[in-house]
């Protein structure tokens, strides 16, 4: 005897919408997947450069306090205007960095 409600064995159109539905959300999750480590990757490296940047501020802000020092004043004289005190004597090593002994001959 065949019963009428039988149903066909096979590959139908609920089945291929199914599988399309599931492949879109395998992809959906791997895309977001990706974009969050990519997003936190990017935070911790501002993060980092917020730090420098503080840490940054609080030195200048340091030296802004100390700009009537006389230590201040020597250190501003050294380095930026290659000033030396009288009798001292710089000592350049021509083969060990050349970008220094370049520094000191501007």
């Amino acid at each position: 005897m065949k019963r009428k409600g039988r149903r066909k064995s096979g590959f139908r159109l609920k089945h291929l919408i199914i599988l399309f539905l599931i492949f879109w959300l395998s992809k959906t999750l791997i895309n977001q997947s990706m974009m969050i480590k990519d997003l936190n990757s990017k935070r911790i490296k501002e993060e980092k450069e917020v730090a420098q940047l503080e840490k940054d501020i609080e030195e200048l802000n340091e030296e802004i306090n100390n700009k009537d020092s006389l230590t201040f004043v020597e250190k501003v004289a050294r380095e930026d205007l290659r000033m030396v005190r009288p009798r001292e004597i710089i000592y350049i090593d021509k083969n060990k960095d050349k970008s220094l002994f370049q520094f000191f001959r501007k």
